[in-house]
């Protein structure tokens, strides 16, 4: 039998939510994967049903990104091509409350694991960026050249690592992709996979819990926008989608020896919370309860991306609909009401 030399990945922050679903798509295109995670937020079910849903056995290291000999460890044991860094602190509210904790796990981790792989010899990534470096838009659909102003200690990590990437960029024969997404949603086709959250902050599990009977009516943070119907709107990327563009970015880095190469990805479309509450209505046939609050400080009226480079360099663009994100993400919570805890 011929042994295939398979190209290998160390996706950092695999066990989570975003993670894992790109571990699936790496696998099935062909690589081989490695995962490093704390398991603060991320959980080894996520872990284990990519690797079935992959095909292929994918190895669970349980650390800490900021820890440069594990890290040094770990890239020396064996040949790595390319890595996918998605561990991080991600909650805007809880980086306003704990703004130090951001430094040091987003931040640090990253200029820790770049000094890792250059000692390795590792010299392609893919960054888990994210939208919230635009903070309040003065227009959309918002473009990659678009003013940065993020509003939170969150946002500005991602800025300061997208800067720290930079850095190894200027010094030559580095190649990073920085992935700009807006609102994941949704689980794989499967069922199998999806979001094992802790701490409920997005709309759509929120709407989903209440569809559930799990929490009370939905609130819907403010209806006296300058949008078509009073509520804010919000560009929404089915979660298979965004692995989708991960591992097409992952190649990328391989035609584009050096360089730094950023990318909004989203749908192009914006879709108001009243939208999303509809559409959950019609994918679960429950009449959802929702009740009308007050605006939240900082939210912005509408935010959705600009996909034009994403098109044009990555030959990508989404493929599920609102709805497809909608059916998915309840396929997942009504198989596995515990998340990898279901029995």
């Amino acid at each position: 039998m011929t042994n295939v030399l398979r190209p290998r990945v160390l996706v950092t922050g695999g066990a989570g939510y975003i993670g894992s679903h790109c571990v699936v798509a790496f696998l099935q295109q062909g690589w081989d994967a490695v995962v490093i995670d704390d398991l603060s937020n991320g959980h080894p079910g996520a872990v284990h049903a990519a690797a079935r849903l992959g095909g292929r056995d994918v190895e669970l290291v349980v650390g800490d990104v900021g820890d440069l000999r594990l890290l040094h460890n770990v890239l020396s044991r064996r040949r790595f091509d390319a890595v996918a860094h998605f561990a991080a602190l991600k909650s805007v509210p809880d980086s306003v409350a704990r703004p130090e904790a951001y430094w040091r796990v987003n931040v640090g981790g990253t200029a820790t694991l770049c000094e890792a792989m250059r000692a390795a010899g590792v010299r392609r990534l893919v960054y888990s960026s994210s939208a919230s470096v635009y903070g309040t838009p003065d227009h959309s659909p918002i473009d990659e050249d678009s003013e940065l102003r993020p509003e939170s200690p969150y946002g500005r990590t991602k800025i300061l690592c997208e800067e720290i990437l930079s850095e190894f960029v200027s010094k030559g024969g580095w190649s990073v992709a920085a992935l700009r997404y807006f609102n994941p949603v949704g689980a794989h086709p499967s069922a199998k996979l999806g979001e094992h959250a802790r701490r409920l902050e997005n709309l759509v599990p929120l709407v989903l819990e209440a569809a559930a009977g799990r929490k009370g009516p939905v609130v819907i943070a403010g209806t006296d926008y300058p949008t078509p119907d009073g509520t804010a709107i919000r560009d929404y990327v089915h979660i298979s989608d965004l692995a989708e563009v991960h591992a097409t970015a992952l190649e990328y880095t391989a035609r584009s020896p050096s360089g730094m190469f950023v990318c909004n990805v989203g749908t192009g479309k914006g879709t108001s919370v009243r939208e999303v509450v509809d559409a959950a209505r019609r994918v679960t046939g429950i009449d959802i309860p929702a009740v009308e609050g007050p605006r939240r400080p900082g939210d912005p009226a509408a935010v959705w991306a600009d996909t034009t480079r994403a098109r044009e360099a990555l030959g990508w663009t989404s493929r599920f609909s609102l709805e497809d994100m909608i059916a998915s993400a309840w396929a997942w919570r009504t198989s596995h009401p515990q998340g990898y805890s279901t029995i």
